[in-house]
């Protein structure tokens, strides 16, 4: 994981002027090792056994969890920018797997803002980054990242105000017939999958959010989430992108590794101690060209009081 050692000296301030679209980051070489399978499965709650023993592992012994390196790609910006002036919150993630990283196997890490603009009243910033293995330069995962980084004085953060996607999550979760817990080439629209529930805890929430490297911000100081105009501290998005990917695990095995995509959407704020239940719909079921099928879905993240906090897609290749 990505740490101190490992930030520049200086660091600048994390706002909206600063960021320039073609700046880079990395690259960062670290080791996916067995203290970061830890970090993953407490953080995210996801015992996974291939990660933590490689009991029944598909891929011939111990492998991370799919989205392990996410959160160190989203990190990369604090090579940079301190994090404890980050003002903003994540908007959006989009994640691309292409192979699984063993436990043990050094991994090399690059970013570079790709875009930035001005919305109603809050300026965003894109980033693009991907991991690649040392040893033969196969691609592991890639993702694009929206963070708001500059906010006008009149905007309220943490509100349910994110942006409503283009593209809409439905939500529609049937009441007459039993959910599936998988998905096959034989699986049809409509079909509706409950993933995994979440308890958000503050010690998951603040060793995500680097706690451990003396972050203070809105996701580990109680203070700092007030001063920013918070009743409490809130959980990172991303912790979210990591609740679906397990989904994405149980619906498609393996080949989430390989062949999965997701895009998740931020739409309101999770705090300590909410329970959180993962939900997905089979949205589409089309051949693919090397044999079974590509699934996709729509997911979201729900709470306890039936508020939506998350929305987005994810899909991968099923096998007949």
């Amino acid at each position: 994981m990505i740490g101190r050692e490992q930030q520049e000296a200086v660091l600048r301030d994390a706002s909206f002027e600063a960021m320039e679209v073609g700046e880079t980051f990395g690259p960062v070489r670290l080791v996916v090792d067995d203290h970061m399978v830890k970090w993953c499965a407490f953080t995210t709650d996801d015992y996974l056994p291939w990660a933590l023993t490689g009991a029944e592992s598909p891929f011939g012994g111990r492998v991370g969890h799919a989205a392990i390196l996410v959160p160190d790609l989203l990190r990369l910006l604090n090579t940079k920018f301190d994090p404890n002036t980050e003002a903003g919150l994540h908007q959006k993630e989009e994640v691309w797997f292409s192979s699984p990283v063993h436990v043990g196997e050094e991994v090399e890490l690059h970013a570079s803002f790709v875009d930035k603009y001005t919305k109603r009243g809050k300026g965003y910033i894109v980033t693009e980054g991907e991991a690649r293995s040392v040893a033969d330069g196969r691609l592991l995962v890639r993702k694009r990242s929206t963070e708001i980084a500059r906010v006008d004085p009149n905007v309220e953060l943490g509100s349910r105000s994110a942006s409503e996607p283009s593209r809409k999550v439905m939500g529609e979760w049937p009441q007459d017939r039993p959910a599936a817990t998988v998905v096959s080439a034989e699986t049809t629209p409509g079909t509706h999958v409950l993933g995994p529930a979440k308890h958000v805890h503050q010690d998951q929430m603040s060793v995500f959010s680097n706690v451990q490297a003396f972050w203070r911000n809105i996701h580990t100081d109680i203070e700092a989430a007030q001063a920013a105009g918070f009743d409490s501290t809130l959980a990172q998005g991303l912790m979210e992108t990591m609740y679906l990917s397990q989904l994405g695990t149980q619906l498609f095995g393996a080949a989430w590794f390989t062949s999965g995509w997701m895009q998740t959407i931020f739409v309101g704020p999770v705090r300590p101690n909410d329970r959180l239940q993962t939900r997905a719909v089979v949205i589409a079921t089309e051949p693919a060209k090397d044999g079974g099928s590509r699934v996709e879905l729509e997911a979201w993240i729900e709470n306890q009081a039936a508020e939506k906090t998350a929305v987005g897609w994810l899909g991968a290749l099923a096998l007949a």
